[in-house]
C-alpha cells in the first residue's frame, strides 16, 4: 500500500470487521495439527528458586520449561520480586533468556513462564515480526548480555496471522500499520489448508521462519555454530497453556 495514499475517515464495513480479527485474534485453532514435542518431563520438572544464572541453551530451556509446568498446574512460585531482589538489580541485569513473542494480551512471557525479575528479556510484536528494532534487541540481549537461548513464541489464535491471512485470501489491504505486519507474515501462509487450518499452520510455518532467520543473522550465527547460543521455535496453547517446542 502507498503510505501517502489518503484513507477514509471511516473504514468499510469489511475493512473494520478485518481490523477487529486482527485485534481479537481468530476462534479455536483446527484441531489434528501435528506440534512438535511439549518441553520433555525431565526438563519440566520443579526446580528450587535460586540466583543461580543458566549459562547454557538446555540449562536456560530446563528453567523455562519449569516455570511453564508451574503456570498451567496453578503451582507458580512468582520468584524474584523480593525487596532484597529488586535492591540487587539495581547494580546490573543478568537474564538468562530472550523471548521474542507476540503482543497478545493472553500470552505476556514472564507469566507463561513463571519467571521475575531479571530473569527475562522479552521483546514483543505482533505475530513476532523482525524489524531492525526487534532484531537489534535480540543483539543486544546475545551479544552484550551474553544470554544463551533466544525462544520465539507464537501462540494459538494469532489475530495477526488471521489478518494476514484474511488479506491474502480477499487482496484487501489492511489499514495503517497492519499492512506491514500481514507482508511479513505473507511468505509463511500455509495454501495446502484452508479456513481455520490454514490460519493455525500458518501460526508454526511463520515462528519456524522467523527461527531460522534469526539463526542465520551473522551476529548471531557463529554463536548458534559454537553451541553458545540456542534459537528455539515454540508455540502456546490457550487451552491449557502448554508452551511445545516446533521441530
Amino acid at each position: 500500500m502507498d503510505s501517502n495514499t489518503r484513507r477514509p475517515a471511516a473504514f468499510s464495513h469489511s475493512r473494520r470487521t478485518l481490523l477487529r480479527t486482527a485485534v481479537a485474534g481468530t476462534a479455536a485453532a483446527g484441531a489434528g495439527l501435528a506440534l512438535g514435542p511439549a518441553f520433555p518431563a525431565s526438563a519440566a520438572a520443579r526446580e528450587p528458586e535460586t540466583t543461580d544464572r543458566p549459562v547454557t541453551p538446555a540449562q536456560a530451556l530446563r528453567r523455562l520449561a519449569a516455570g511453564n509446568e508451574r503456570w498451567r498446574t496453578g503451582d507458580q512460585e512468582h520468584p524474584h520480586e523480593s525487596a532484597a531482589v529488586r535492591r540487587r538489580l539495581v547494580q546490573g541485569q543478568h537474564p538468562f533468556a530472550i523471548v521474542l513473542g507476540c503482543v497478545d494480551s493472553r500470552v505476556p512471557p514472564e507469566l507463561v513462564f513463571d519467571q521475575g525479575l531479571g530473569d527475562l528479556l522479552t521483546v514483543r510484536s505482533a505475530g513476532e515480526v523482525l524489524d531492525e528494532a526487534v532484531l537489534g534487541s535480540i543483539a543486544y540481549g546475545v551479544l552484550e548480555l551474553r544470554i544463551p537461548l533466544v525462544l520465539v513464541l507464537a501462540h494459538q489464535s494469532c489475530g495477526a496471522v488471521a489478518a494476514a491471512v484474511h488479506a491474502d485470501e480477499t487482496g484487501e489491504p489492511l489499514p495503517a500499520h497492519i499492512q506491514y505486519l500481514a507482508d511479513q507474515i505473507r511468505p509463511s501462509i500455509d495454501h495446502g489448508q484452508h479456513g481455520e487450518a490454514r490460519v493455525d499452520a500458518t501460526v508454526n510455518a511463520h515462528v519456524r521462519r522467523v527461527s531460522r532467520r534469526l539463526a542465520a543473522e551473522p551476529d548471531l550465527a557463529g554463536k548458534v555454530a559454537a553451541g553458545e547460543l540456542a534459537v528455539v521455535a515454540a508455540r502456546y496453547e490457550l487451552r491449557d497453556q502448554r508452551v511445545r517446542t516446533l521441530s
